[in-house]
């Protein structure tokens, strides 16, 4: 059997899908539309809309308008990439792309933004914000001890505040529920 003029050192050759993604990582991005667009379609098309309603508008007219607005930019942006379209990058950016991610910060957030997922409830959103808000700038590289728990405390508070009183959004208070 011989195997003059194949090199076994040499990388496979791409052939067919492959190679013609390559180089257009922006369909990942193009993907990720198209899903939120499917799943905000889905629940909006779902939606339990016993709620009383005045006006033309229900509460599934913007989900829809958003789900559809997510689908059509998704396809407009995969055209685009296919026929060869790349974004540029940003004139002042100072982003060194041969050195490695930050997975540390990647999965920090990762963990704090879990973290809140799980403690939102029990907690309530006032103290598992103000871990979300605190997490987050310790995670993005800020040590300040005094400051930045404080600063997570006050945010948290207003937001609450702000959703819960003059929004009229119900937001679970937790332990702190007959204080606020």
């Amino acid at each position: 059997m011989s195997t003059a003029g194949t090199d076994p050192a040499a990388p496979p050759r791409d052939s067919g899908l492959r190679a013609r993604l390559r180089g257009r990582s922006e369909l990942g991005v193009c993907l990720l539309l198209l899903v939120l667009g499917v799943l905000v379609l889905t629940d909006a098309i779902t939606m339990d809309t016993d709620i009383t309603q005045r006006g033309p508008i229900g509460p599934t007219t913007v989900p829809i308008v958003v789900g559809v607005l997510l689908l059509v930019v998704a396809v407009l942006l995969a055209v685009d990439v296919l026929r060869g379209g790349r974004g540029e990058a940003e004139g002042g950016e100072d982003i060194d792309l041969t050195e490695p991610g930050d997975w540390r910060t990647v999965a920090l957030l990762t963990g704090v933004f879990l973290a809140n997922a799980v403690l939102i409830k029990p907690l309530g959103l006032p103290i598992s914000g103000a871990l979300l808000f605190w997490g987050s700038a310790y995670a993005l590289g800020s040590r300040n001890l005094t400051r930045d728990p404080l600063i997570a405390a006050v945010l948290s508070l207003v937001t609450y505040a702000v959703f819960n009183n003059l929004l009229g959004v119900p937001l679970p208070g937790g332990p702190l529920m007959g204080v606020l």
